[in-house]
Parts: structure tokens; sequence; C-alpha cells
């Protein structure tokens, strides 16, 4: 009995000998220093919804983007003007908002698009601002409006251009079916509102305005977030096919005409400054004489 308890009062000791070792080696944390946490990080982060994870991101960097944005070359172009204008929207001076957007959407799938998806799926959210910032550096250029007369002598536009119902729209609207001036958001050049977010239709494919017309007439969408969506749901149903056909053609050849003037005018200086054919090469002494 004794032998126990010399055991058990040195088991004891043992054990407390244990924990003022453990207690030593605890570093506690200061009463004045705050908790240490893990910030979300839109790039690592696999749970947040795509749209959400917006949030956390800063302003996208067009050098990182340009990077980022090499398997959008194929479809959309380099500088972001469609290389097949039959088949793909142009982005280039697209609201880096709007565009980073859009692709969270696909990443989604509350915007549903079978192309746009695998690709919106390799980006982070970081990833979509920088893409978005790399486009919105580039300059959008312009199709054309279609000019021929229109000459339906059951439509209301009877011997107008095809394209004047959708200017007088896009500029006057139509008052009687509260239909507002496209421009009062989307500017008068059509370069939208990067504020607001609404996005840059001037110059963009008219087939493409046109769709997207078409899905806001239909008041269906399967964006969580309906704000936007609403406000363009409200204008649409109101316009009949003809005049989405007229006003996405009109939109197609809207342009910024200061931005063309300035590329007119840059491409006449570096003609003028290039040297002169003679000066540029010698001459040929080979070449066969002039009749």
């Amino acid at each position: 009995m004794r032998n126990a308890r010399l055991i058990g009062i040195a088991g004891l000791a043992v054990l407390a000998a244990t924990v003022a070792l453990a207690q030593t080696t605890v570093n506690p944390l200061p009463e004045d220093q705050p908790a240490q946490t893990t910030p979300i990080d839109a790039a690592s982060s696999t749970d947040m919804d795509p749209v959400a994870a917006l949030a956390t991101t800063h302003w996208g960097d067009p050098q990182a983007g340009a990077i980022k944005a090499g398997a959008c070359a194929a479809c959309h172009g380099l500088d972001g003007n469609s290389v097949d204008p039959t088949l793909y929207p142009n982005l280039a001076g697209q609201g880096e908002r709007y565009i980073a957007r859009q692709l969270a959407l696909f990443k989604s799938g509350q915007r549903v698009n079978p192309i746009m998806k695998p690709f919106a799926d390799t980006l982070s959210a970081q990833d979509m601002r920088d893409v978005a910032a790399y486009f919105t550096s580039k300059r959008s250029g312009a199709g054309s409006a279609d000019d021929t007369v229109i000459n339906d002598a059951a439509s209301p536009y009877n011997g107008m251009k095809f394209y004047e119902p959708g200017q007088r729209i896009y500029r006057v609207g139509i008052a009687e079916r509260q239909v507002p001036a496209c421009f009062a958001c989307h500017g008068p050049s059509g370069a939208g509102n990067p504020g607001s977010s609404f996005p840059q239709i001037g110059g963009q494919q008219s087939w493409y305005v046109a769709r997207r017309l078409q899905e806001y007439r239909s008041g269906e969408t399967t964006e969580a977030n309906r704000t936007n969506f609403d406000i363009m749901a409200k204008v649409a149903k109101h316009l009949t096919d003809e005049e989405i056909a007229s006003l996405a053609s009109y939109l197609q050849g809207l342009h910024n005409r200061a931005d063309q003037v300035a590329t007119a005018e840059a491409g006449n200086t570096a003609s003028a400054n290039a040297p002169a054919a003679a000066d540029a090469a010698p001459a040929d002494s080979t070449a066969a004489p002039s009749p």
C-alpha cells in the first residue's frame, strides 16, 4: 500500500511537471493584438459564387489581361474586334465592369452559353477583371448601317431607309409606347456608361444586338440579380421585330466620329513621315526600262 501511494505521488509530480513545461512553451496572444483572419481571395476561393467574387477584386491590369486574353483572340480578335462579324461580337472598348460581370455570369451558369462557359471556368474573378481591362483599352471599330429603302406598304416605316426607324428610337424613343431614347443610358455614340455598367453598343454586330433585344423582350432570364435585365426588358417589350432589326442595324454603324477622324489623321501622318520609295530601297538596275 505504501509503495502504491509513493507511485501515485510520483505520477502526479510528473503530470504537474509536464503541464508546467507545456505552459512555458506557449506564447499567448497579447490582449491588444487583433486575431489574424484569412481574407477571402477570389483567385483561390472555390465555393464562392463567381458573380459575388467580383466584389473581392481590384481594378484590372491591362498588361496582365493581354496574356490571359490569348484564348479569346481566336474568336474576338487580338484587339477585341471580331475575327468573324457574322459569328462573334466585338469586345474592344467595352466597359471593364460589364465584361467581367458577363464572364462571371457565364462561369456561374446564370448566362447560358456552351461556347463561353469552358473559357470562363478557367478564370478567377481577378482574371476576369484583367481580361476586361485589356479589352477596354482597345478601340472599337464599326460596321455600316443598312440604308436600303423599306418597300413594304404594310410597314409604318414604308419609304424610309432601313436604319432610320432605329435611329429615331435611339435618339428620341417612342413616347406613346413609353420607349425611352436609348442614348440616355448608352450615350450619343453608343459608348455606354462604365460607371453604371451600361455597355457600349455602338459599332456592335447587328445580329448580336437583335438577339439580345429579343432575349430582353421575352422577359425570361436565369440571372439571379435581374436589376439590369429588367431595365432593358421594360424597353424591349414594346418593340416590334422590324424596329429591333432597324435599331440593330443603326447601332452597327454608330461610332464616335472624332475617333474616326483621329484614326484617319494618324494614318495620314504616318504616310507623310514614311520614306519615299526611292529612298527606301536602291533602284533595281536589272529592271526593264520604262517605255
